[in-house]
């Protein structure tokens, strides 16, 4: 079993960008000299990263020269998918690994984003385990799976990345203006400027091909989630434009990212047709009709249909439950009796347990 894809999770999903703004509990703000602080949070080693080289071993076992040897005879190198059935941390059982440290046909390091995914695997179990398992963990992994050099470019790489995550924490504990927090152009301003941040901190701590590998393709997304919200601010756009610059925008995303998109996009609109279908029918059966004639196949169409008239049949009950205990309400009846009859209408008109539920809760709702 895989986990949920770490790919998938960064940005194939509406509103990813404003996760900046309420994510994690964190907060973005408009300040002159975050970018700054973030620089040069980086031109010195930071903490994880000392740790990261004080678990290293000093020398290479003859056994893990081995492994490298016997991994240059046979062809490129790469990181095993998955831990076995004992791995380091309990939260990682029955999972392939996410990424992959891989070496080229000359022993160098693969730079990709599988290589950031492989990272965030084995970090994410930080908490449950300490700081140092997790690092030692992707050392042992980097320096029995793969050769020289591509281990040690592996391991300065993650220094780097640990570094950038710490020197990200400036960058992201900055506060809005409470007094203009509610504003959607200041937010749309302060999610512009602390992605500008984030891109200044990637480039001051990774090598330009790093940089994109990692990130490349989260930033189109977030960009592109950054102009949509722009556009969807205009006051002097018709419907119809903004429609037709947010598709232009989508035009421009790398093809793999803009693929998903698009596939997103149809299926929202779908979606909304579908439910605007079920919504102006008039009967079950004009709604099934409806579906139907929007490509839904039979099956579905016959589920829908079945619900709604289920639904019709619960709201006709449900009515004559209302109008028997409004009797029962002004009979004058003892309230121990009261609740009683109560209880006798309920199951007269629900038997099933669950439509009794159901009942009790739409009478809340009804007030």
């Amino acid at each position: 079993m895989k986990r949920t894809s770490i790919e998938a999770r960064r940005w194939l999903f509406p509103g990813a960008l404003s996760a900046i703004l309420a994510g994690s509990g964190l907060w973005y703000g408009l300040t002159d000299n975050a970018p700054s602080q973030a620089s040069s949070a980086v031109s010195k080693p930071t903490q994880s990263a000392i740790l990261a080289d004080s678990t290293r071993p000093s020398q290479e076992s003859g056994e893990q020269r081995g492994l490298e040897n016997l991994a240059q005879e046979s062809g490129p190198a790469t990181t095993p998918d998955s831990l076995g059935p004992q791995p380091f941390a309990a939260s990682l059982s029955g999972t392939e690994i996410d990424g992959a440290l891989t070496a080229d046909d000359n022993g160098e390091l693969v730079i990709n984003l599988q290589v950031r995914d492989f990272f965030d695997y084995f970090l994410s179990t930080v908490g449950e385990v300490s700081p140092e398992t997790a690092i030692q963990q992707i050392e042992a992994m980097a320096r029995t799976h793969l050769p020289e050099p591509a281990s040690a470019q592996a391991m300065a790489l993650l220094d780097e990345y640990l570094a950038y995550k710490q020197a990200s924490l400036q960058v992201m504990q900055v506060r809005l203006d409470p007094a203009r927090a509610g504003e959607p152009a200041y937010q749309l301003a302060a999610l512009g400027n602390a992605l500008a941040q984030l891109k200044q901190l990637r480039s001051a701590t990774f090598s330009s091909e790093a940089h994109r590998a990692f990130f490349g393709l989260e930033e189109a997304y977030s960009e592109y989630t950054l102009a949509t919200l722009a556009i969807q601010q205009r006051t002097d756009l018709s419907e119809q434009g903004k429609q037709a610059l947010v598709q232009w925008h989508r035009n421009q995303l790398p093809e793999q990212l803009r693929t998903t998109e698009q596939h997103l996009h149809a299926s929202s609109q779908q979606q909304q047709a579908r439910t605007e279908a079920i919504e102006s029918a008039s009967s079950p059966e004009e709604a099934g009709r409806k579906l139907a004639e929007l490509g839904v196949n039979q099956d579905g169409v016959e589920s829908v249909v079945s619900y709604l008239q289920q639904q019709e049949q619960f709201d006709q009950r449900f009515q004559d439950f209302r109008e028997a205990m409004d009797q029962a309400d002004s009979s004058g009846l003892a309230e121990a009796d009261l609740e009683k009859q109560r209880q006798a209408l309920l199951e007269r008109h629900f038997p099933e347990q669950q439509d009794r539920t159901w009942a009790r809760l739409k009478m809340l709702g009804n007030g």
